[in-house]
């Protein structure tokens, strides 16, 4: 039998009650907390699978000794920031971000906000797939679970203390996806002052991510009417911004203008961001013109995260929207849009003309479908990447990569036109379909 894995790219994932059922919550946690000692908080998204899942999961952690802390339905970024306020051994968050609502997630934090090291995720598969005998406290060695009632009220404490310039008189409207944001954003923006329109704060347990959200900026985009909309996905580690013209402004538009800001006022460390290589080619063009060093790393805000801890950047990201910032923890897309309005306020700059720091080449990105994603030792597929490559040459950019948590291989291309990224991008989807489909 080979290798086995849980956790993907972004923690554990899957159908929820089929693949991620509540006997796997339940053993993932024993995993996570046997021989342990200290407290553990529990996060969630609106998924109707939600609170089964969390329950399992703080049982699990309940019957190796551990408390557990259920915060309710709450941003994954006040998770991340909850672990280190209240001292918690680890923090976790049941989502599946950006998926459909049937799908669901588990997602670690450390005790530093950060999400778990690949030893630490590894540590924990191999003790879930040992299994028994498990660790079981007895009477007064059983763990117990609480309630933090203000978990949303100190996060929104938390994140706005810092804000320097007033938002009052700003309007904005926010796309919360029907998800873990709908509570928690409308909590934040009342207390800094801004003017928001809220759409998609209607949870019912299966419209999280439905049509709407940072997958779906062009929902955001209806509403609002020379506007700025803010999209969140569907546990807010995202944001998404459409323009006062209904233009989206993806993360490289949005790490791109803060960059430009903190250097102006000498606030970017190193003068460095941290980008993945889904980055655009404009944006690493738009750096090299502001002498901004961009350091390249894969796919994943853990690996964005690592970059800026080694070189002490402040500004890093996907162009997903998960945007890091100086605390270095992980996205948090609430407190993304807290920067973007405070640039917007300090600047008196509307953001049709921040975003005018970068220009983005047309990029075409492919999925194919895939039983075998090892596509490195296929020599037809190694030999249609290179001929695509020479085709574009130094004017344009291709990148072929598995996903983490599908059985996809993405077949990204930018180029100067659309059209000829098309054309390159479907050749080398065609050969990969044909060998590893």
């Amino acid at each position: 039998m080979g290798e086995r894995h849980l956790f993907g790219t972004d923690g554990v994932r899957g159908l929820a009650n089929e693949v991620l059922t509540p006997t796997m919550a339940f053993d993932l946690a024993r995993a996570a907390g046997e021989n342990r000692e200290g407290h553990v908080i529990v996060g969630r998204d609106t998924r109707r699978s939600g609170p089964m899942l969390a329950a399992a999961l703080m049982a699990g952690f309940n019957s190796v000794g551990i408390d557990t802390v259920d915060l309710g339905i709450i941003p994954v970024g006040a998770v991340s920031r909850l672990v280190r306020d209240t001292n918690a051994l680890f923090g976790v968050m049941v989502s599946a971000s950006h998926n459909p609502a049937p799908d669901n997630g588990i997602k670690f934090f450390s005790a530093n906000g950060t999400k778990l090291a690949d030893s630490d995720e590894a540590a924990i598969e191999a003790r879930f797939f040992e299994g028994e005998p498990w660790l079981r406290g007895i009477g007064p060695k059983i763990g117990i679970q609480t309630v933090m009632g203000d978990a949303i009220e100190r996060y929104v404490e938390t994140i706005s203390r810092p804000v320097e310039y007033s938002m009052r008189g700003m309007e904005f409207v926010a796309d919360a996806a029907n998800g873990a944001a709908f509570l928690a954003a409308p909590a934040l923006f009342e207390r800094v002052g801004a003017t928001v329109e809220f759409i998609n704060v209607d949870p019912d347990g299966m419209n999280i991510n439905d049509g709407c959200g940072a997958t779906h900026p062009e929902r955001v985009a209806r509403d609002a009417n020379g506007r700025v909309g803010l999209s969140f996905d569907g546990d807010a580690d995202r944001l998404i911004a459409v323009d006062e013209d209904g233009v989206v402004a993806d993360g490289d538009v949005i790490m791109a203008i803060f960059a430009q800001w903190m250097k102006e006022r000498g606030r970017l460390k190193n003068d460095t961001v941290v980008a993945t290589v889904m980055s655009n080619l404009g944006f690493r063009k738009a750096m090299d013109h502001l002498d901004i060093n961009v350091i390249e790393t894969s796919v994943g805000d853990r690996y964005v995260l690592e970059a800026m801890r080694t070189s002490r950047a402040v500004v890093g990201g996907e162009q997903s929207g998960h945007v890091l910032l100086e605390d270095r923890a992980t996205g948090d897309g609430l407190r993304t849009a807290l920067r973007l309005m405070e640039v917007m306020a300090s600047t008196g700059k509307e953001l049709r003309e921040l975003r005018t720091v970068m220009s983005a080449y047309p990029q075409v990105l492919t999925n194919v479908i895939v039983t075998d994603k090892a596509f490195e030792g296929n020599g037809t597929v190694v030999a249609a990447i290179a001929t695509g490559e020479r085709l574009l040459g130094t004017r344009g950019r291709l990148l072929v990569r598995p996903s983490g948590t599908e059985p996809l291989i993405r077949v990204m291309v930018e180029a100067p036109t659309e059209s000829e990224a098309e054309e390159v991008a479907a050749a080398v989807a065609k050969t990969v379909e044909a060998e590893l489909a």
